[in-house]
């Protein structure tokens, strides 16, 4: 499964070097990878582990940012997603692929328990 969001940089997500707050960039990959392990698990999921973010080249005020969430490997109740994350120059058009992530997440019920993920169809 996969998801995908866009995000503008305003100057209220930088900080004073014009660059985006990585708590900030980290809030949109962990919303945009819970969506993807959502739509695996076809319920609630809750973030187990943040196991690597690795920031490649900083992304700065004016950006669009793209981030793309997959599930690459599913357990008896936990997900791990890849993220990519994009930025793209509006005025030229050019992207650069600037963060990657893999974060863990656990399908859980209504009791807030871990349930059993759905294998993926083929």
């Amino acid at each position: 499964m996969r998801a995908t969001s866009l995000q503008s940089v305003f100057p209220q997500d930088t900080n004073s070097q014009g660059t985006l707050f990585a708590g900030t960039l980290v809030g949109w990959m962990d919303r945009c990878a819970a969506y993807a392990a959502m739509r695996q698990a076809r319920g609630n999921v809750v973030t187990a582990a943040m196991d690597e973010i690795t920031f490649r080249i900083p992304i700065v005020k004016g950006d669009l940012v793209e981030v793309d969430a997959i599930v690459e490997t599913i357990g008896t109740t936990s997900m791990r997603v890849k993220i990519d994350v994009w930025r793209e120059r509006i005025e030229d058009g050019t992207r650069e692929l600037c963060v990657i992530g893999h974060f863990t997440f656990v399908a859980v019920g209504r009791d807030g328990r871990p349930v059993a993920v759905p294998q993926a169809t083929t």
